[in-house]
């Protein structure tokens, strides 16, 4: 049999960042619980609003499943004498488990037959087991922060004040800092604050809608959307919706109400990027557009309670607004008194960080990088890249960016169009910062690119430098998402650049502010770019064998590498690769310990196998070679594919480490040689031969 639970736990109210998680945290956590006391159950539904986690288990079975435990003890040959009786060792073994011996089993197993004991663990009712689980589930809802409250030692997200436990309508007995469970829950705060008893899932469902609760956040979502479009709908526009934003106003709420406001359309001379980041980052509003998408002077706000008066509402709203914007105004005016020139003058006095030196100073050592940068893309590009580099940071010493800092490079670009700069400028201003996410847009323009490439990796090479490296989940400079986004510029741009000759150049720029030996800061920063290439490539797709295959060559041109990779993804499907692959592993096997660095003498050769070897790697490699460098690598492997038999042959007709060691040294330099052509795509030591 089986039956449903509920649990609902009433808070104060929860912040919505820490929401989402929580409700995700808590359907695994469930689930692992139930699994881990072995208790059947169903589908499992978690919820949340401001004030309550929700979690429903349906069809939850009111037993634990019996439990076999098998305690294997002594080998037979051990357990019973010449005679058959059971030895001491044997008979210690039943009184240990406290069985008669006649209950005593022989197993056989992998080693031989051994004495077993089986014994059956009954199931406890789920009734006696769910006051202690969901006692040790609360409290182990994981929270960005926690608090405690009064002088108790019990930690939440907020302050519990009732708790809803239910399993077949009964109440599950338990309670948490002095709060019991029981059947009572309360409705919206300020619209239906009562208590209301609840019988289960579907009663609870229909009694919080009925007191202005809507528990299911996807609900509440599609409730949301219909009344910000509806809003929106009544001034003639259209609402410009944001996932991030959308999420966040869910679960802000949790009687979703839209109200429709209005600022002065003279506002709508600042540039757009400055009134939407007023009305969503700050003030949880949703921008209003016109049907071809430009913005009108309108927003909406979502409230947490149907108002009496939607006016008052109203003008409190545009009250905020307003003073919000005439904010932005006048630090919009403000700042353009002031020259770019002179703003990149006065980052003299803005400290990048401690160890790092100022802003200043980071801006004239990407600025050197940038220009290396452009020498190898191209080098008209360099008067624009030059004057890009150089006001890049220029806004962040403006009042603007200083109000609303996710505006930096945004007010750059307009800032730099205002006084006169070219367009191709101002747009790589802006583009220098992206991509600010992971997956994010990337620079369009070749200037934006190379700047931000060159910033990015001022940053990386610099805290590296001062041993400011990211480690597990923490990551205070966002390197990871730099290193990904320099990644990726270079191969959405197909840009012929070495990763490991940008940082040498950085690490020289900055000679003076690192702490680390460069050498070793260099390994590091490698090793970083490595780790964060290949998961990218693995999160496509390619095979983890070829990657690191093809990694392991060192050859830091991103484009090439990405390109050697699908050309070995493709040949991986052909049916010579696998007996490929397994033949020149072999060589890269022998080859495992040796020094290498001879020249191979034919005069030595004791066998035709070795001459047939050393032709077929001339003809066979010259061909490659000229493969190689056009990158077809997907003809040159087709090419090496042919060494496979002379090699083979070689194999089978020499013993590579003879006694005479001219001999000896003289065959391993022809495989060296066989081994470093190779080694031109792919080291073939990494992959995978197993069927």
């Amino acid at each position: 049999m089986s039956k449903e639970f509920l649990l609902e736990i009433g808070t104060e109210e929860i912040p919505a960042a820490f929401l989402r998680k929580a409700v995700k945290d808590m359907e695994e956590m469930a689930d692992a619980m139930f699994r881990e006391n072995r208790l059947q159950h169903g589908r499992i539904k978690t919820m949340g609003t401001p004030r309550r986690l929700c979690l429903a288990v349906f069809d939850l079975s009111e037993k634990q499943d019996d439990m076999v435990v098998e305690k294997m003890g002594p080998a037979k040959r051990v357990a019973f004498d010449e005679q058959g009786k059971p030895t001491k060792a044997a008979l210690g073994f039943a009184k240990g488990q406290g069985v008669d011996f006649s209950e005593i089993e022989t197993v056989m197993t992998d080693k031989g037959e051994y004495l077993c004991v089986r014994k059956t663990s009954i199931g406890v009712p789920a009734i006696e087991l769910l006051p202690a689980m969901m006692i040790r589930f609360i409290s182990g809802i994981p929270f960005r922060k926690s608090m405690r409250w009064s002088d108790h030692d019990f930690r939440f997200a907020r302050p519990i004040h009732w708790i809803v436990a239910l399993f077949g309508g009964e109440v599950v007995p338990f309670s948490i800092d002095g709060i019991p469970s029981g059947g009572t829950s309360f409705g919206h705060r300020f619209m239906s604050n009562h208590p209301f008893d609840v019988s289960g899932y579907d009663d609870y469902m229909a009694q919080t809608r009925e007191n202005y609760v809507f528990v299911n956040p996807e609900e509440r979502k599609n409730i949301v959307l219909t009344e910000i479009r509806r809003a929106a709908e009544t001034v003639g526009g259209e609402v410009l919706t944001d996932p991030e934003l959308l999420d966040t106003v869910t679960f802000l709420v949790e009687y979703p109400n839209a109200i429709c406001g209005s600022f002065s359309p003279d506002y709508l001379k600042l540039p757009k990027e400055v009134l939407i980041t007023s009305m969503m980052t700050h003030q949880k509003y949703f921008p209003v557009t016109s049907k071809n998408g430009d913005l009108l002077p309108h927003f909406v706000t979502v409230n947490n309670t149907k108002p009496r008066n939607p006016d008052v509402v109203r003008r409190g709203n545009e009250k905020v607004i307003r003073a919000r914007l005439s904010d932005a105004d006048f630090f919009f005016r403000e700042d353009q008194k002031i020259s770019l020139d002179k703003r990149v003058e006065d980052l003299k006095q803005v400290v990048f960080h401690t160890k790092l030196g100022t802003s200043f100073e980071k801006v004239q050592r990407f600025q050197a990088l940038a220009a290396f940068i452009t020498e190898q893309i191209d080098v008209s590009l360099k008067p624009a890249v030059d004057r890009a580099a150089y006001l890049a940071k220029a806004d962040l010493d403006t009042q603007m960016v200083g109000e609303f800092s996710e505006l930096q490079g945004v007010m750059g670009r307009e800032y730099a169009l205002l006084s006169g700069e070219s367009p191709v400028v101002a747009k790589a201003i802006y583009e220098h910062y992206l991509p600010v996410s992971a997956g994010g847009a990337l620079p369009e323009t070749n200037e934006g690119a190379i700047v931000s490439i060159a910033d990015k990796m001022d940053t990386i090479v610099g805290f590296f430098g001062v041993n400011l490296i990211p480690s597990g989940t923490a990551d205070p400079y966002a390197l990871r998402r730099q290193a990904i986004g320099i990644i990726n510029i270079i191969l959405n741009k197909n840009y012929v650049l070495k990763i490991d000759d940008l940082i040498e150049l950085s690490l020289g720029i900055l000679e003076g502010k690192m702490t680390g030996k460069p050498e070793e800061v260099k390994k590091d920063v490698l090793d970083f770019f490595r780790g964060r290439f290949e998961n990218q490539l693995i999160s496509q797709g390619f095979s983890y064998d070829v990657v690191n295959a093809v990694l392991a060559t060192d050859d830091w041109d991103l484009c090439r590498c990405y390109r050697k990779i699908k050309a070995m993804e493709s040949f991986k499907t052909d049916p010579v690769f696998l007996p490929f692959a397994t033949t020149f592993k072999r060589v890269e096997n022998i080859l495992k310990d040796f020094g290498g660095g001879g020249e191979v003498d034919p005069s030595v050769f004791e066998n035709e196998t070795e001459t047939d070897l050393f032709n077929a790697y001339g003809v066979i490699g010259t061909k490659a070679l000229k493969f190689i460098e056009a990158d077809d690598f997907g003809a040159s492997l087709a090419e090496l594919a042919a060494l496979k038999e002379p090699v083979d042959r070689f194999f089978e007709s020499v013993l590579v480490m003879a006694k005479d060691e001219k001999i000896k040294f003289n065959r391993l330099f022809l495989l060296e040689k066989i081994s470093a052509l190779f080694h031109k795509i792919a080291d073939f030591s990494y992959i995978s031969t197993e069927n």
